[in-house]
C-alpha cells in the first residue's frame, strides 16, 4: 500500500473511530514494506527470507500507521496472529482478551499475521481469511474488506457485467461465474479471496461487505456500494470456521450413501462401518477430507486413527472393533464434535 493510499484509509477510519465505532484494522504489507531495507527487487519465494522481510517491514508499516493515525488523536495497537492463535483453546482466549482490552481502553487494533514466525503449515493463506477469524473472535457487527474493485459482479467489468448488490445464500453465489479469472470480476484486486471471506463470515452469522477503498467512507456510513453478504445461520465456533476452511487436510475417507446421509445431518459421529475406503497417510488428529463415492465433499473431521489403523476396521461395527481389536478402537473414527458438514 502507498504511503499516499494509507493515509487516506486512515483519515476514513478515524472519522468513523471518533464517531463511537469501534474499530479494528486488519492489515497487510508487512513483507513488501520489509524489501526496499534488504535490497530485495521481489516477494522472495523461500519462507525464511519472507520471514526476515516480514520481521523489518512489520516495524515500518506499524510507524506509517501509528503517524497517521496519532494526526487524528487516534491511539493504536500491534496485534500479531497465527493460525494457532485462534484455533488453541488458550491462545484464543489470549487473543480474545487483549483486543477486547484494546478496544475498551479507545485503542484501534492493527492486526497482522506474524509472517515471523509463521510457517506455512499454520498460516491463515491471506489476510481476508484471517479478518474473518478475528470478525467472529470480538463478535463483530460485520466485517468490511477492502480492494481496487468496488463489488462482486455478475460477469467481467469489462464485459458489461452488472454489480450484485446483495449475496443472501450459497445458491446465489453459485449462480456467479466466480472463476479465479474473469467471471464477477474475481481476477482482479484478490477479489476471489474476498468472497471466499466473506462468505466465511457470514456462515459464522457475520453480515460481511466487499467494495473499494475507495469506497471506505461510504461503506462505513451504511451507504449502497459494493457487495453484501447476508449473515446465515448461527455463529461456528471458530475452531470449526478454521476446520470449515483453513486446515490443511492430510488424506480422505471415502463413505457408503447411508453415511453421507447421517454426517451430512450434522448431528452423527462417523464410524467405522460406514467408511469403504481411504487415501493419504494422515495420523490421529489431522484433519481429513469426508466424501462420497463419487468424490463428493460432504464435510472436514479431525480423525481418531490413523491411515495405518483404519484400514483394518472399515465395514464394521463399533461393538465388533471393540471384541476383536480392544476397546480403545471401540469409538467413532471422526466424533461429531470434531466434524463439520461443508456441502450436503
Amino acid at each position: 500500500m502507498s504511503e499516499e493510499a494509507l493515509s487516506s484509509l486512515v483519515d476514513r477510519l478515524a472519522a468513523v473511530k471518533t464517531s463511537g465505532v469501534e474499530l479494528i484494522l486488519v492489515s497487510s504489507g508487512a513483507i513488501a514494506a520489509g524489501l526496499a531495507p534488504l535490497d530485495l527487487s521481489r516477494r522472495p519465494r523461500d519462507l525464511a527470507t519472507q520471514q526476515a522481510a516480514a520481521s523489518v517491514g512489520q516495524g515500518l508499516l506499524m510507524a506509517k500507521y501509528t503517524q497517521a493515525f496519532s494526526a487524528h488523536g487516534v491511539t493504536v495497537g500491534q496485534v500479531l496472529l497465527t493460525a494457532d492463535d485462534l484455533i488453541r483453546r488458550q491462545q484464543y482466549a489470549n487473543a480474545f482478551r487483549a483486543l477486547n482490552r484494546l478496544l475498551a481502553l479507545g485503542v484501534v487494533p492493527i492486526v497482522n499475521e506474524n509472517d515471523t514466525v509463521a510457517n506455512h503449515e499454520i498460516r491463515f493463506g491471506d489476510n481476508d481469511r484471517l479478518a474473518a477469524l478475528v470478525a467472529h473472535l470480538v463478535k463483530a457487527d460485520a466485517l468490511v474488506l477492502l480492494s481496487d474493485v468496488d463489488a462482486v459482479y455478475d460477469a467481467p467489468p469489462n464485459d458489461g457485467g452488472v454489480r450484485v448488490p446483495d449475496i443472501e445464500s450459497d445458491v446465489a453465489l453459485s449462480l456467479l461465474d466466480i472463476g479465479t479469472t474473469g467471471g464477477a470480476g474475481l481476477g482482479t484486486g484478490g477479489m476471489a479471496t474476498k468472497v471466499e471471506a466473506a462468505t466465511m463470515a457470514a456462515e459464522a452469522g457475520i453480515p460481511a461487505l466487499v467494495t473499494s477503498t475507495a469506497n471506505a467512507a461510504a461503506a462505513l456510513a451504511g451507504e449502497d456500494v459494493g457487495t453484501w453478504f447476508a449473515a446465515r445461520g448461527g455463529r461456528r465456533s471458530t475452531r470449526m470456521l478454521w476446520l470449515a476452511h483453513l486446515a490443511s487436510t492430510r488424506g480422505r475417507l471415502i463413505l457408503d450413501p447411508g453415511a453421507v446421509d447421517a454426517v451430512a445431518s450434522g448431528v452423527a459421529s462417523l464410524l467405522a462401518a460406514g467408511i469403504t475406503g481411504l487415501n493419504g497417510s494422515f495420523e490421529a488428529g489431522d484433519a481429513v477430507e469426508i466424501t462420497d463415492a463419487d468424490g463428493g465433499l460432504v464435510a472436514r473431521g479431525l480423525v481418531n486413527f490413523s491411515s495405518e489403523e483404519l484400514p483394518q476396521m472399515l465395514g464394521r461395527s463399533t461393538s465388533e472393533l471393540g471384541e476383536n481389536l480392544g476397546d480403545q478402537y471401540e469409538r467413532s473414527v471422526v466424533h461429531v464434535d470434531d466434524l463439520v458438514v461443508v456441502r450436503l
